[in-house]
């Protein structure tokens, strides 16, 4: 594979150092990779926002699906055994750009830092994997101000959707990120997941919408929200309807989002990336993982 897709930063080779001359271990950060063009601007922002915050560091892209250069790939070759006389071999920390733990943190990113993996002998450094984004109160704080930016009002209420995965830790990081936001919003914050968990975001919209017309003794009669005898929809403190709010808990635009926007909700946030928060949290799970690694 060719040094121009593993996406080896300006002035490195192959060969030659993968730490930028400091000996700090490579910060790969591990994205899920995507198709949308806006999502990976979004992700390489991110990255970029990494760099310039710390430019003392190899900063490399890597991905666990639909994009290359694969994740461990990119750790095999920044682990590799360095030219005669630059030392040891270098090391690195996979930071996952994922918000919840779930199979691609457990299965991928573990397998792809494994001594063991293919290709890989004593010869090579070692490597290891940070913990995903969240659960993080930053996360809830960026999401409160996308809520803001959407013009959500105290008593919408908020279902935060997430991709979802299989594995049930997951579905637990979502729940401590909807319990921080909480904190910052008045109304009702409930969860709904966008495959392989329940409830469905668009079960969990219909839910909070349902929920919203209970409240005021009122019946849903219509798909597009609760109404009463006289057609009226609900309103809250501030005398205006209240509405049921998407906070789409997504590091960036793509598949996943474009569902969002067909679940039956009133308003739908942007997503969280690009922001300076989450680049605070990308170094803060590098310093993890930086403190894991053997000598360190």
């Amino acid at each position: 594979m060719s040094t121009e897709i593993l996406g080896f930063p300006s002035g490195a080779t192959e060969g030659g150092s993968s730490s930028g001359g400091t000996g700090a271990p490579v910060l790969v950060g591990c994205s899920h990779g995507t198709n949308d063009v806006a999502g990976q601007a979004a992700i390489r922002a991110l990255l970029d926002d990494v760099r310039a915050t710390r430019p003392d560091l190899d900063v490399r892209e890597a991905f666990v699906d639909v994009q290359q250069p694969e994740v461990a790939d990119v750790v095999t070759h920044a682990v590799a055994p360095r030219t005669p006389g630059e030392g040891q071999a270098g090391q690195a920390v996979v930071v996952p750009l994922l918000l919840s733990t779930g199979f691609h943190v457990n299965v991928d990113i573990t397998e792809a830092v494994s001594p063991e993996h293919e290709g890989r002998g004593p010869e090579h450094g070692a490597a290891t994997a940070a913990r995903a984004l969240g659960p993080d109160p930053r996360l809830a704080q960026i999401l409160a101000d996308r809520l803001v930016a959407a013009g959500t009002r105290p008593h919408d209420a908020v279902v935060l959707a997430a991709a979802g995965s299989s594995r049930s830790g997951a579905a637990r990081d979502v729940e401590a990120v909807a319990e921080h936001l909480r904190a910052h919003h008045d109304g009702p914050v409930t969860v709904g997941f966008g495959a392989m968990a329940t409830p469905s975001v668009r079960d969990a919209v219909a839910a909070a919408r349902e929920a919203l017309g209970a409240a005021r003794g009122e019946v849903t009669t219509t798909p597009g929200g609760p109404s009463d005898a006289a057609g009226a929809a609900p309103s809250g403190s501030e005398g205006e309807p209240a509405r049921v709010v998407i906070a789409a808990y997504l590091l960036a635009p793509g598949f996943f989002h474009d569902r969002l926007l067909e679940a039956g909700a009133d308003v739908v946030t942007a997503p969280l990336a690009p922001d300076a928060r989450l680049t605070a949290i990308v170094l803060d799970r590098y310093a993890e993982g930086v403190a894991a690694l053997p000598g360190r």
